[in-house]
């Protein structure tokens, strides 16, 4: 098979608007989460959430153009903006017919939805806001970048939930790999935090509602304390490249894209099979894939929701798949710091994977106070405060488990 390398990142979350503060801000223990301030809380039970801050489009894309995209496909133009520039290519130099765009969204242009909606409902058809549809629609995030930065190839949008970027990531190795193309823009996008977006999320009774005057504290998964996620948004993008012709352009690589593998629970809409089973289908495949032992894995980024049942659920799914080396490998969700950033969420945590790499760092779990044993968390979950590695970090995975049981996992692996 082709091999597949990183060459470029670029992401806008809670903890930062590049990928630089955001990785200071994760090997710091830092908590994005916060009050919002993006609507009026007054009437919710959930007040507080993991919002991109001081976040400006037109620092990166034409104001114009800006205007005309929702939320969730500002944040994805403008961390591929940040990808291509950190590989080094450009409108000008890019092969624009050997280049895809793979992107996952969960939801689209949520907010859009909600004020052309109240626009209908309160003045009628006619006052419907003429970009309303091109807006709020999930393939207008790779469009966008598409024709910002002049690719031609295939420009895809995956919708699988919560695993909508990991897999959306799998799909790019693929595409690359079968020679389709020679570089793949690749993650994820989200930008769900409003009045529906929030009020939906409540009443399923999957956030936390308790925390709202200690927000930083609120996100605490494998905690016997933990009540629910916080929903968050942003972007990351990976720049995945053919290695030779990274090699050939004389490329910055930080690692290898090595492995995906992919399941369904065909369990329940919402819920994780709590027998882990189809998540370690999905880890098992993904070593397959990449040709790795559990025990070559010496650190797994967790899904790590901070729900009663996904921690217990995916605990179970590391367990079965890497077996007594379950105990000896680092596992840690960095949703603690950043929040739940839904269809974005997979592609930020492989990006930390990344970053876990190139710096030999393990990030933390932050707000484990007390393991819940109870229910089995009873791994190593890099509590509260990052680890430096005493020796390469050679092997990481991420795992994603979506609404619906979809399950993705991905493995990357230094290059030697």
């Amino acid at each position: 098979m082709r091999k597949v390398v990183v060459t470029g990142l670029g992401c806008v979350s809670p903890l930062g608007n590049s990928v630089e503060e955001t990785w200071v801000n994760i090997k710091a223990g830092k908590s994005g989460i916060s009050k919002i301030t993006l609507f009026d809380t007054t009437d919710f039970s959930v007040k507080i959430a993991g919002e991109v801050k001081n976040f400006d489009a037109s620092n990166w894309i034409d104001k114009k153009e800006a205007r005309k995209m929702a939320r969730f496909c500002q944040f994805a133009t403008v961390a591929t903006a940040q990808a291509l520039e950190d590989a080094g290519l450009t409108k000008e130099n890019i092969d624009a017919d050997r280049t895809s765009i793979m992107l996952g969204n969960g939801i689209g242009g949520f907010e859009v939805i909600e004020q052309s909606m109240k626009k209908y409902f309160e003045a009628g058809a006619s006052r419907i806001p003429p970009l309303t549809v091109p807006m709020m629609i999930g393939n207008e995030g790779p469009g966008n970048i598409s024709m910002l930065f002049g690719i031609k190839g295939t420009a895809f949008n995956l919708q699988t939930a919560c695993a909508s970027s990991t897999d959306a990531l799998g799909v790019a190795l693929d595409q690359i790999r079968s020679g389709r193309y020679d570089v793949c823009v690749a993650g994820g996008t989200e930008g769900s935090i409003n009045g529906f977006g929030i009020g939906g999320f409540s009443v399923l009774k999957t956030l936390a509602s308790s925390y709202n005057d200690c927000p930083e504290k609120a996100s605490r998964p494998f905690d016997s304390a933990r009540e629910g996620f916080i929903m968050a948004e942003g972007a990351a993008i990976l720049i995945l490249e053919e290695y030779e012709h990274a090699k050939a352009r004389g490329a910055k690589i930080y690692c290898e894209f090595a492995g995906y593998g992919g399941s369904s629970d065909a369990y329940h809409i919402t819920s994780p099979d709590p027998s882990g089973d189809g998540g370690a289908k999905a880890m098992i495949l993904a070593m397959k894939d990449a040709n790795v032992k559990p025990q070559d894995v010496q650190y797994y980024n967790a899904h790590g929701t901070s729900t009663p049942v996904n921690d217990p659920a995916e605990t179970a799914m590391i367990k079965k798949a890497f077996g007594e080396h379950a105990y000896k490998i680092k596992v840690s969700s960095t949703k603690s710091m950043t929040g739940h950033c839904l269809g974005a969420a997979g592609a930020l945590e492989a990006l930390f994977c990344v970053k876990a790499i190139q710096d030999g760092v393990y990030p933390p779990t932050i707000n484990l106070e007390n393991p819940d044993l109870e229910n089995g968390c009873d791994l190593d979950y890099v509590p509260n405060k990052s680890v430096v590695a005493k020796d390469e970090i050679n092997c990481v995975a991420s795992g994603s488990l979506g609404f619906g049981g979809h399950n993705g996992v991905v493995i990357f692996k230094k290059v030697k």
